[in-house]
């Protein structure tokens, strides 16, 4: 029997490429003979693959894992595989965030939703990264068993050695980071707004560090740019692509990490966030309260004078402040890589047992 993971696009430094990366080491400490199809491969010696071409015949027995985020031609190709069919939803996002920067983007994004709904009685069972997650499966008419389980993070990555000249250089800096691509539905545009306000009325040194990838000639970080100069405000950073050291050299110093996001179907960035003890600052939207729980300061709201008023008090109530970080280490604890490696291998093991799942009913974790 094989376990399979077929990905559109498997990508060093993504959240749905590094999860399908952990789940094959995973699935190898299983016992089961196991492989990663793409139909893109970026930066192949990093992120070994095969591409989907070269899927071989399945039998009923083995296993298929599609990690559903975007519009691809194998994702309706998936509901054809004569094998078990699980669906590893990471959601996709909506593609009105796109339609005045990226038409592309966002007809592959319409495309990926008509997907998932195609999809929705033609798979056995489903993993769902996050409860909201599970809630937008089930709106799109799966009736198949869903559980939740969060991205599987190999967390040993995040003790190698940060770059040491970023940590130089803002060692005496307040620094307020936010990491993801910049991309519409993150509204790095409001991060940068409450960060005028609060380098305005509260700290004049501190400085915003973007951590994300982008392309010159995006529309979306054109429009950032010249928004950020309308603004007249100073100390701005955008990063674009880094090393991985570069990363970890940037949570290692933050002082608070602000997110603005309006629609993620796990976030990442907020757990490493946790991981190196960012006091975080989040926008209450999609999965975002659910990946934090009861940590981190959560706000109704994006006024920019009462996040550059949040963050202020964080800067100055160490009370606050310690607070913020105690909850985020208990919450950091669920997303362990033990167990999530462990609650994996529960619910594989769990499938396997019970052949097709056709349960009428949906399950937590």
């Amino acid at each position: 029997m094989r376990i399979i993971q077929i990905i559109p696009t498997l990508a060093y430094g993504d959240a749905v490429g590094n999860d399908a990366m952990a789940l094959k080491c995973v699935i190898q400490d299983m016992g089961f003979e196991t492989e990663i199809y793409a139909e893109n491969i970026v930066c192949p010696e990093k992120m070994p693959a095969k591409l989907v071409n070269q899927i071989p015949a399945l039998s009923k027995d083995d296993i298929a894992i599609l990690h559903l985020s975007t519009g691809a031609k194998i994702n309706n190709e998936f509901g054809n595989l004569l094998c078990r069919k699980i669906v590893r939803y990471h959601n996709v996002t909506p593609p009105e965030f796109f339609e005045v920067n990226d038409l592309y983007i966002a007809e592959v994004n319409k495309w990926g939703l008509r997907s998932a709904a195609y999809l929705a009685d033609k798979v056995d069972y489903c993993l769902a990264d996050s409860e909201f997650n599970r809630q937008d499966l089930i709106e799109l008419g799966y009736k198949c068993k869903i559980d939740v389980l969060p991205i599987l993070i190999p967390f040993e990555d995040y003790k190698k050695k940060p770059d040491q000249k970023i940590i130089k250089k803002y060692s005496k800096t307040p620094v307020v980071l936010f990491t993801g691509r910049v991309a519409p539905n993150k509204k790095h545009e409001d991060i940068i707004q409450s960060f005028c306000m609060y380098k305005k009325f509260y700290n004049p040194k501190a400085v915003l560090v973007l951590v994300g990838s982008y392309k010159e000639t995006d529309l979306y970080y054109q429009r950032l740019k010249k928004y950020v100069e309308e603004l007249n405000v100073e100390d701005v950073i955008f990063t674009g692509h880094i090393h991985f050291n570069e990363i970890l050299a940037y949570y290692y110093i933050a002082d608070v990490f602000l997110c603005q996001s309006e629609h993620e179907g796990f976030c990442v960035p907020l757990v490493e966030a946790m991981f190196f003890d960012n006091p975080i600052v989040a926008y209450k939207s999609t999965a975002i309260p659910f990946t934090l729980d009861k940590s981190g300061f959560l706000m109704d709201t994006k006024d920019p004078l009462l996040v550059a008023g949040v963050l202020h008090e964080i800067d100055k109530s160490t009370d606050m402040r310690n607070q913020l970080i105690k909850e985020q280490r208990k919450r950091l604890e669920v997303f362990s890589f033990e167990r999530i490696k462990y609650q994996f291998e529960k619910f594989i093991n769990s499938f396997i047992e019970n052949g097709t799942c056709n349960e009428k009913k949906n399950s937590n974790y």
